[in-house]
């Protein structure tokens, strides 16, 4: 089969090749999915940069893309809940990576079946993004109605979603997004628009329950000054903590160094008696079909800012790692 695979460190124009590698089989508990479509994120890029060395290093040639939607087409002997012929999709897990290719294993547990009112190019959209959502939002912060949150970057893969998401749980919710995305995130529910190219968020806002740093940098800093005392920070892109450190399995000195990068932000959070966490998001079927059954119920939508074809993967990421995406960049099979 043909699939997009990383040959090295660098940067997208010369770090990537198609390349002809074996299908893959099914393990046990795994399912064989026929790609329809896949979605790319921040996170492919930044792994092919070399950004996440230190937590896991590549074998090269590796496969990239962890979005997928497409039809089962082998199933593992352990596996009972989906059959040849489903439609289906999932956010593979990182031993798995490469979806930009014709057919990719899932373990049965990361996958879920796709509603037949969602499209694939959809579908495909909606896992690391939705899970990331949700598992910030849900999870971690868990949100309630009535709470006031605030969401950086609303016009991004993740913060549409969450805006969503947020808003269907009954929270008040607050935006950063540019000027041309304004009605964008209007129309997806946020409560209040901060134009960043117009306005200081930090003069708009003090009184949040939770702010979601989708940014990192300074914004995971400045996030204690837009929350109420005893509020909820939950970071995507900050400084790691030392219940992710420890869930990472990093050793004493590692989290050592990280909990002194981190010294900033665990004052920050001391002073405001805030509690602050760093998520990585984790695959899972379950969390998926829950996301699936909210876009059934119309409370949830996918936005999709444009579709490439297979062949024009790295066009692809190329449009996307300038930053300008609304929602989602997918690509179909």
């Amino acid at each position: 089969m043909q699939a997009l695979m990383m040959t090295k460190y660098g940067d997208i124009s010369t770090s990537l090749a198609f390349q002809s590698t074996a299908t893959p089989k099914a393990s046990a508990s795994q399912v064989i999915i026929k790609v329809n479509a896949s979605s790319i994120n921040p996170f492919d890029y930044k792994v092919l940069k070399g950004e996440f060395k230190a937590f896991k290093k590549i074998h090269f040639p590796q496969g990239i893309g962890r979005d997928v939607s497409g039809v089962v087409v082998e199933v593992g002997n352990l596996v009972s809940h989906f059959k040849v012929g489903d439609a289906v999709l999932s956010r593979i897990d990182e031993d798995l990576v490469g979806t930009i290719a014709e057919y990719v294993a899932s373990e049965a547990q990361h996958t879920a079946l796709k509603p037949q009112e969602m499209t694939h190019e959809e579908a495909a959209s909606m896992p690391l993004a939705g899970l990331t959502a949700l598992q910030a939002l849900v999870t971690t912060a868990q949100l309630k109605a009535g709470e006031k949150v605030l969401i950086h970057a609303g016009s991004g893969g993740v913060g549409t979603i969450a805006i969503q998401l947020a808003k269907s749980l009954g929270a008040f919710v607050v935006t950063t997004t540019s000027t041309a995305n304004v009605d964008l995130v209007k129309n997806l529910g946020a409560d209040q628009v901060i134009d960043y190219k117009k306005e200081d968020y930090l003069a708009q806002v003090s009184d949040c329950d939770v702010v979601f740093d989708t940014l990192g940098g300074a914004y995971t800093l400045d996030a204690f000054k837009a929350i109420k005392s005893g509020g909820r920070v939950v970071s995507v892109n900050g400084e790691v903590d030392d219940i992710l450190a420890r869930k990472l399995g990093l050793n004493f000195i590692i989290r050592k160094i990280l909990s002194l990068k981190a010294r900033k932000v665990t004052q920050a959070a001391a002073k405001k008696n805030a509690t602050y966490r760093m998520i990585l998001m984790n695959s899972d079927g379950v969390q998926l079909a829950e996301l699936a059954e909210l876009y059934v119920q119309k409370k949830i939508k996918a936005v999709i800012d444009c579709s490439y074809p297979f062949t024009e993967s790295i066009e692809a990421l190329k449009y996307l790692s300038k930053g300008r995406a609304k929602g989602k960049v997918v690509i179909t099979h």
